[in-house]
């Protein structure tokens, strides 16, 4: 299993603002962020044998909106030799989609 405690991770590409630390206990996994148009936003579930990641979300734009959905991600690692996480998400209600987007882990 991968230790995710203590890591930080930031969308690629994105707002370099928005950092999630992420915390474990066990098989339990969350995080809180914030920064450019996310005012709040948090994460919880559970990660499965292969590292990867089931969990819930929900954020706070900055606009008021509030989103929420679930993701399953699974780790990569990059050249360098830090984490990717690949997010196959599914967004709930009147912001209903599905995509998939990347995390990147932060020093």
């Amino acid at each position: 299993m991968i230790d995710y405690d203590g890591r930080k991770f930031r969308k690629a590409g994105g707002d370099a603002e928005a950092i999630a630390v992420y915390r474990q206990e066990g098989d339990v996994v969350w995080a809180e962020f914030a920064g450019g148009d996310v005012r709040r936003g948090s994460i919880a579930g559970t990660q499965r044998e292969n590292g990867a990641l089931d969990l819930g979300y929900t954020i706070v734009l900055a606009t008021g909106e509030v989103i929420c959905g679930r993701t399953v991600n699974t780790p990569e690692v990059a050249e360098d030799g830090r984490l990717r996480l690949r997010e196959a998400w599914e967004r709930y209600g009147p912001h209903a989609a599905t995509g998939v987007s990347y995390l990147d882990e932060v020093s």
